[in-house]
């Protein structure tokens, strides 16, 4: 299967500002950053990376990514 750049523009759909305003950390509580290039909220205080899926961010701590793992595109 291809991935043509489209194909790859739909999985990384940038998420609503305004959802990212009143997202927290579900850990912590504390403020995400969006990391456009992995497609991931970020949580520093949880060290944890919380994926984001067809422009859904996945806000359960089993599928987020520890920060000292690599992250796999």
């Amino acid at each position: 299967m291809n991935d043509a750049p489209e194909q790859q523009d739909e999985q990384h759909q940038a998420v609503d500002p305004r959802l990212l305003e009143i997202l927290v950390c579900p850990l912590t509580k504390t403020t995400l950053h969006y990391d456009r290039d992995a497609n991931e909220l970020v949580s520093k205080a949880a060290n944890l990376a919380f994926p984001i899926r067809d422009g859904v961010p996945i806000m359960l701590i089993d599928e987020a990514r520890d920060l000292d793992t690599p992250h796999t595109a």
